[in-house]
């Protein structure tokens, strides 16, 4: 087997012949394939309940906890070779559950194609992301969720960084946002045009916040929904349980179309470029990186899609600048305008270590009053007028969530005042 080493700046493929130091009856062992690997890993991950693995060439494998980062010494180093393997079974995983059209071959071979197509790209960009199937936990046949993977590169060689996601999507209901704003999210999304916006940084919960949401809409209305997206994190089925058989399935009321960059589509641009061509009611764009990616988004509101997508900022202010960030400063007022006549909501969000587990903080504004619409298009002329609309009834300011949850008892105070928005504001001390 080969794996990757980094010498003078470049990435090169030389057999690795160092043997990782492991405990004797436990943990990794010198003749383990990537697979047995990743089943060891991915047992304590389980018996843990953690979602985020950290896997370093010549270092333990540390997983995310309630406290923090926590290592796992017990199981033992991989060097390089043995991360390279595992990075290679994880793409097994991944490119055997592609379609593989317009390539007469068999599934492993279509995979070890795509999988040495992979590796050659990696050792041009450095780092590859992906998402991929399940890994076995145990010999039960159980597995994991899909996996969100980022590979690349740093000090001490190859390293993995993957997301256990969860297979079934969460109700609204369960992930921490209060009912009125739930119902106040389906009202929305029912809404035959406009902009929606789930915000917050990496690692808040936002993918599974808008799977949620796509999720109860496929199951109560009929409607055409795309997603784009790099890469596809949760997978939505075509069926749901029959509300008149209890224990049977009906196929859902919605049909949705699931696009993964690489995948299904060249590119993300290119992904932007046609999806107005497939006749969709729905658009969902996994993430707004650029001017393009914000300016499809808006023109689709525009002309009669609902579109939902993802920026990383923390509540609608900010929300609103970096927006502006992505223009020229004399295009700023028409594209306030826009946002004024299009824009549902912004739902910006974040996860908080709590007393009992990981608590979902956020701040909600829905711009469904003139004085709101007022806010957002003159908003280049200072933000204070949107902050005040933020604190109004059917919205939700950021400080006064994280308010409640201290009162309630869910965070520290040391939490609160270090995540509080506006620390000189006394209105919610």
């Amino acid at each position: 087997m080969i794996s990757p080493t980094k010498q003078n700046g470049e990435v090169s493929l030389e057999p690795n012949t160092q043997v990782q130091s492991v405990p004797p009856s436990i943990g990794f062992q010198p003749d383990m394939t990537g697979a047995d690997m990743l089943g060891v890993i991915f047992h304590v991950c389980d018996s843990m309940g953690v979602s985020d693995v950290q896997i370093r060439s010549e270092l333990p494998v540390y997983v995310e906890t309630h406290n923090g980062m926590e290592c796992l010494s017990h199981l033992g180093v991989l060097g390089g070779e043995a991360v390279y393997d595992i990075y290679v079974e994880l793409l097994r995983n991944r490119n055997f559950a592609s379609h593989g059209f317009g390539h007469d071959e068999s599934a492993e071979g279509r995979s070890n194609r795509k999988i040495e197509e992979a590796v050659g790209s990696f050792q041009e960009r450095m780092v590859d992301d992906f998402s991929c199937n399940g890994i076995f936990v145990d010999a039960t046949g159980k597995t994991t969720g899909r996996l969100r993977i980022q590979v690349h590169l740093s000090a001490s060689g190859l390293g993995i960084t993957c997301r256990i996601l969860n297979d079934s999507i969460p109700d609204l209901g369960v992930l921490g946002i209060d009912p009125d704003t739930s119902e106040m999210l389906k009202l929305a999304v029912q809404r035959r045009a406009g902009l929606c916006l789930v915000t917050g940084p990496t690692g808040s919960g936002k993918s599974t916040t808008l799977a949620a949401i796509i999720d109860w809409l496929r199951r109560n209305h009929p409607k055409h929904i795309v997603t784009i997206e790099d890469p596809v994190e949760y997978q939505y089925s075509s069926d749901i349980d029959d509300p008149n058989n209890p224990g049977q399935k009906c196929m859902a009321p919605s049909i949705v179309t699931q696009q993964e960059v690489g995948r299904d589509v060249a590119s993300y641009r290119q992904g932007l470029k046609d999806v107005l061509r497939k006749a969709p009611h729905v658009i969902l764009l996994g993430e707004i990186r650029d001017r393009e990616a914000m300016e499809t988004c808006m023109e689709a509101a525009q002309t009669g899609h609902l579109v939902l997508s993802t920026l990383h900022t923390t509540g609608a202010v900010k929300t609103m600048g970096r927006i502006l960030e992505m223009y020229p400063r004399e295009n700023h007022p028409a594209v306030l305008n826009r946002l004024s006549e299009t824009l549902i909501f912004i739902h910006s969000q974040g996860l908080l270590s709590g007393h009992e587990g990981r608590v979902l903080t956020y701040e909600f504004l829905q711009n469904n009053e003139d004085s709101v619409s007022s806010a957002i298009g003159g908003y280049d002329k200072g933000s204070r007028a949107l902050e005040d609309a933020i604190k109004r009834s059917g919205n939700i300011a950021w400080d006064a969530k994280l308010t409640s949850l201290y009162e309630e008892g869910k965070i520290s105070q040391e939490i609160f005042e270090n995540t509080r928005m506006h620390r000189e504001d006394t209105e919610y001390v």
